[in-house]
């Protein structure tokens, strides 16, 4: 499910795999719809290559099963066949398996752990989560690496999902959270501004919010490489070349500035720093940034004005400037922009992120990044420290410094420093950059353990392979986008042999000698622990419970037992469903931090050699890494491989027809894709979806250069040469094929 979140009514029997789904009327966000992808999600769970029980990797004829560097699977999604496996570099063993009792799994994983730590120290473990897991899990595992494994190395896959949101929102407000505002104040903006976010095709329920803004007169412009399904509706597209957002809205915020349209009143009342924008802008006229840009000039002042002048307006970004090595600086300037217009803080009118993983928000709040504790405390402030230490019956000093962000775990494990890791959730093979290095990485390490429904291109690496439970068997909850969080509850009993997730954390607990701190009888009793280690802090859950939030189909945090509003009402403090309410920004003295940001090219520039750029996204009809969608007969037909986006003009150059095979080759490698001709991209950049590992994983060409603050990589932008291949008999790109999303 995606972050937003949309509510299943029932699951009928209806099909092969004995159910389908079907949306609830009355859930409170998704306003009675699902997408593709939730419409066919029961098939996930029913799946007949789904993994049932513990699997260990055996090895035979003395050589490692484990391959030594690539991807995994086949780009299909399933086994390249028993025997030998097609990797991204050539041909090696594949994984064998064999089947284990859960006694067996723990116990030999448990003693590997505790030989390595004796070896090489408690952080020669680490943990790399995922952001569709619960908050309860996500919870727990930064918990069961602190305290149980004694490691500073946690992290997880949203850190390549909204970092560089998350990072501007916490310098700009001190508060991150996706939505500042309730979705259904969208309707009520006049001004709607979606940067690098393709809604219709990638958040799809978000659409009635939008049709219901534009039928109530409500201007919608997009900007954006591309042309997408979104930008049809939009009343100005602009098409705008990845890495010059902060450019363009340069141009903007110099008009505000120059024209006296920015609101004075609540700049001045709310904000600090508007000397820093005024001199940062000072060099970025509409005129030279148009030059800059392509943008015409006309066409930034107009913008800039519609948004200033509007009675309430709302910005919204995505992965598409967000996934830069510039993207805390791109979305600071948005910010930026709301700010200066005075948009912010009342109905109608808002900054958001908009994210693809169900858990994303709540991933991050609770302690499974790097640098956090739960609550959305920062690991290195005392205060933060002695509170979660007290309610986990620890001491402060106890707790492990902060460690380092996804990728760079992989860094670890090349240099030697980390030898073991636990996967709970993720693919990092397919969703991680200059993926090759993370594969060699994996290939490395003395143990691998993957929790997973299926063998994924991660799992092929692991020496544990263990099954999770499907999104139908786990009771828990999530946050969306807005900061509502919603109880789901169990549908069916794990199936197989798959364990909860939480069981398994805390049964390996036990048998690393921390069990006391793990006693936990039901996913409830972790919440609760959960919302006691918030109390207090931005992401405060500590007025929510299980009982609560099936009441009220969801709270907004923050949402604390304690305080007046908590005392005024007899269920409890009522949730906050929009922030900054009378200006008022949780920050020193109050005010939001305006940010003077000097444009800064990318990490890597179009050149001679490399003379165009390469960016990446998503399908509407596939998931993150592929590795459930990819295995979805319906979605699978609709996209059963990736195709190379680029405009007609350079086709023409390179004598190029629709469907036959290009080369795209940058500084990490080659990979040959079929083309599909589209006349609205921009002339200069070129398009592939991620969601497919093996010789179709287009992240071994991606940039693994990181933003100095976020620690996000730069997906979105690499400089590539595009070259015809060598003719080969494929058939044309289906007419089917669907249109990509920037997010």
């Amino acid at each position: 499910m995606s972050a937003e979140k949309s509510g299943i009514a029932s699951l009928s029997t209806a099909n092969a795999l004995g159910y389908e789904a079907k949306p609830s009327p009355d859930f409170p966000v998704a306003t009675g719809k699902l997408c593709q992808k939730g419409l066919h999600s029961v098939t996930h769970a029913a799946h007949p290559e789904r993994i049932l029980a513990p699997l260990r990797r055996r090895e035979e004829s003395g050589i490692s099963g484990r391959p030594l560097v690539g991807s995994g699977l086949d780009a299909a999604g399933g086994s390249a066949g028993a025997g030998l496996r097609r990797t991204a570099h050539g041909v090696r063993p594949a994984a064998t398996w064999q089947s284990a009792t859960w006694t067996e799994a723990l116990d030999d994983i448990a003693a590997r752990i505790l030989r390595l730590q004796e070896q090489h120290g408690p952080d020669s473990v680490a943990v790399f989560g995922g952001g569709s897991l619960t908050n309860e899990v996500c919870y727990l595992l930064g918990k069961f690496t602190r305290v149980a494994l004694r490691s500073r190395y946690v992290d997880y896959n949203g850190r390549y999902c909204m970092s560089s949101a998350a990072a501007a929102q916490q310098r700009a407000f001190g508060i991150d959270r996706g939505l500042n505002f309730p979705l259904d104040d969208i309707p009520k903006a006049k001004y709607i501004i979606l940067a690098g976010t393709n809604i219709a095709e990638c958040q799809p329920t978000m659409m009635p919010y939008l049709l219901a803004a534009k039928k109530q007169g409500a201007v919608l412009v997009t900007i954006d490489p591309r042309q997408t399904l979104t930008s049809k509706i939009a009343d100005l597209h602009i098409t705008l070349q990845p890495g010059h957002d902060s450019l363009l809205v340069s141009g903007m915020l110099h008009v505000l500035l120059e024209e006296n349209l920015y609101d004075a009143e609540f700049v001045s009342a709310h904000t600090e720093g508007l000397e820093e924008v005024r001199e940062a802008v000072r060099l970025f006229p509409p005129d030279r940034v148009a030059a800059l840009t392509g943008v015409a000039e006309d066409t930034i002042r107009t913008v800039a004005r519609g948004f200033a002048a509007a009675e309430t307006a709302i910005v919204l970004t995505a992965r598409g400037l967000e996934q830069q090595v510039n993207g805390v600086e791109h979305t600071l300037q948005y910010i930026n922009l709301c700010l200066l217009a005075g948009h912010i803080g009342k109905p109608g009118s808002g900054f958001g992120s908009v994210t693809g993983q169900a858990n994303g928000q709540g991933g991050r709040e609770h302690g499974l990044k790097a640098d956090q504790l739960p609550g959305y405390r920062s690991l290195e402030d005392p205060e933060a420290r002695a509170h979660v230490a007290r309610v986990w019956g620890i001491e402060p000093a106890d707790l492990p410094g902060k460690g380092v962000s996804a990728y760079e775990l992989f860094g670890k494990i090349l240099d030697g420093g980390i030898k073991a890791m636990i996967v709970l959730g993720s693919n990092p093979i397919v969703s991680s950059p200059n993926n090759a290095r993370v594969a060699e990485a994996l290939a490395k390490l003395e143990l691998l353990v993957v929790v997973d429904l299926f063998e994924t291109e991660t799992a092929a690496y692991a020496d544990w392979l263990l099954p999770g439970t499907s999104f139908l068997e786990a009771e828990g909850t999530l946050t969306n986008l807005e900061g509502r969080v919603f109880h789901r509850p169990q549908a069916f009993a794990p199936a197989g042999d798959s364990l909860p997730d939480y069981r398994f954390i805390c049964a390996l607990a036990e048998r690393l000698g921390r069990g006391q701190y793990f006693r936990y009888t039901s996913v409830s009793d972790v919440f609760d622990e959960l919302c006691r280690a918030s109390a207090g802090g931005k992401a405060d859950y500590s007025g929510m419970s299980y009982s609560r939030l099936k009441e009220a189909q969801g709270l907004f945090w923050p949402c604390p037992a304690a305080g007046e509003e908590a005392a005024a009402k007899p269920a409890g403090h009522p949730g906050t469903p929009r922030l900054f309410a009378g200006g008022v920004f949780p920050r020193a003295g109050g005010r939001a931090r305006l940010h003077g940001i000097t444009p800064q090219p990318p990490a890597e520039s179009a050149d001679p050699d490399y003379p165009y750029l390469l960016t990446t996204g998503r399908l509407a009809g596939h998931y993150l890494s592929g590795a459930q969608t990819r295995r979805t007969e319906a979605l699978a037909k609709k996209a059963p491989e990736p195709v190379a986006e680029l405009h007609p003009a350079l086709a023409e150059q390179l004598r190029l027809r629709q469907g036959e095979r290009v080369r795209l080759t940058t500084r990490r490698g080659s990979l040959e894709f079929a083309a599909k001709l589209a006349p609205d991209i921009h002339p200069r950049t070129i398009f592939v979806p991620f969601h497919w590992g093996g010789e179709l994983a287009v992240n071994r060409l991606t940039n693994d250069a990181l933003h100095p603050i976020s620690r996000m990589p730069e997906f979105k932008i690499c400089a590539v040469r595009v070259e015809q291949a060598k003719p080969v008999h494929d058939p044309p790109v289906p007419e089917t094929a669907q249109k990509p999303c920037s997010k």
